[in-house]
């Protein structure tokens, strides 16, 4: 694109089909979905999407979405409508939506304009931009309670994070005492985001941010690794986190929607993992596992 540096796609949703259609979007590739409620007005869903995807295509994947939900008989929204986004327009927006966050029992996420007083918690501060994660989407809340409870018991020397997005989970690990944190990411917009994020954390001693494709590091096994995915790159990483994993380590596996963990897991026992606890957080799933041998 040459004007706009994202895409946003609206459409007003009904209570009953709002978080299939958010949960949807989310797999469409959004960097992020906010719900709104105007007084006298029908609620309606708003999704950020990076300026390079064609917007034909997710107007017409959206369209087919809705059109089998009226298939199955739910009284589906209107017609999405796309439109491009300026960046000081897509910043406002998140502005305007983007709130501290308590998670877990210790973890504050706060964007740098409003981090409220909050005894006992660790802030993860976060800056939105390009890259997925601020701690409201269930998978990456998932997540950073799978990592609270872990590291909890006893923090690792080190961890890496495959996909890190924001860098929000690479922070709070280090935020929770993670000694030193690989953060990984294919997509150099998001390494920057990360790196910006750490500094603003003040823990960039400790975590290293770096552009590379997540099936092919080489890189010493650590005790911890963290993959906020989709289902199918956990699949395809299967090989790859048996690599990445130090025997008796634990990986956490996040971006699953509830129905599909279970079906991930014959792949990862197959390259030496063990099912450890699962939780769910607005439909989607987090897998704990530890590496055998």
């Amino acid at each position: 694109m040459s004007v706009a540096s994202y895409w946003e796609l609206a459409l007003p949703v009904s209570g009953d089909v709002a978080e299939g259609v958010t949960n949807f979007l989310w797999e469409l590739g959004a960097l992020g979905v906010v719900e709104e409620q105007t007084p006298g007005e029908e609620p309606r869903l708003r999704a950020f999407f990076p300026g390079h995807l064609d917007a034909q295509r997710l107007h017409a994947g959206l369209s087919d979405y809705l059109g089998g939900l009226r298939a199955l008989g739910f009284a589906a929204p209107g017609a999405p409508r796309v439109a491009a986004v300026a960046e000081a327009n897509w910043a406002e927006a998140w502005r305007e939506h983007f709130r501290p966050l308590r998670v877990g029992r210790r973890l504050l996420v706060a964007p740098p304009w409003d981090i409220p007083a909050a005894p006992g918690r660790l802030a993860i501060v976060i800056e939105p931009g390009r890259a997925f994660g601020t701690g409201h989407h269930g998978s990456t809340a998932g997540c950073l309670q799978a990592l609270e409870t872990i590291v909890g018991r006893r923090p690792p020397r080190a961890a890496i994070d495959l996909g890190t997005g924001s860098g929000i989970l690479a922070i709070a690990a280090a935020r929770l005492g993670v000694g030193r944190i690989l953060a990984v990411d294919d997509d150099p917009d998001a390494v920057a985001c990360a790196t910006a994020n750490a500094a603003l954390n003040r823990v960039t001693e400790r975590i290293a941010c770096v552009t590379a494709n997540a099936g092919a590091l080489t890189t010493a096994p650590a005790p911890l690794v963290l993959a906020n995915l989709l289902l199918s790159a956990h699949r395809r990483l299967a090989a790859a986190y048996a690599r990445y994993v130090a025997p008796g380590g634990r990986l956490v596996l996040g971006g699953l929607l509830d129905g599909e963990a279970a079906g991930l897991g014959p792949a990862l026992r197959a390259h030496g993992f063990a099912p450890g606890a699962t939780r769910s957080v607005d439909g989607w799933t987090t897998l704990e596992l530890r590496r055998t041998g």
